[in-house]
């Protein structure tokens, strides 16, 4: 099982696949997603948002404020300020 993550800026989509776990903070703190998680919806802090890609190493993305979708193992973050600057790396 892996989850269909997807990141999204105002402007583009920022990185988009398959992960087999995903981590953010949220203003309650931070929160790791596995497949089957319970749908739920949170309101995203700043910070980075840690992703393993289904055979690949792990991306990080640093984003400012936003909101994240769980809901049948696709997961949703929606970005008002991205820094890609890790991706790839």
């Amino acid at each position: 099982m892996s989850l269909q993550v997807e990141i999204v800026a105002p402007d583009r989509i920022v990185w988009s696949g398959d992960a087999s776990q995903l981590s953010a903070r949220t203003v309650e703190g931070e929160i790791g997603i596995l497949p089957g998680h319970e749908p739920m919806l949170a309101v995203l802090g700043n910070g980075d948002v840690l992703v393993d890609p289904v055979g690949g190493s792990r991306e990080t993305v640093t984003v400012d404020g936003g909101f994240m979708s769980v809901d049948n193992d696709k997961v949703t973050l929606v970005a008002e300020r991205v820094d890609a600057a890790g991706l790839g790396a």
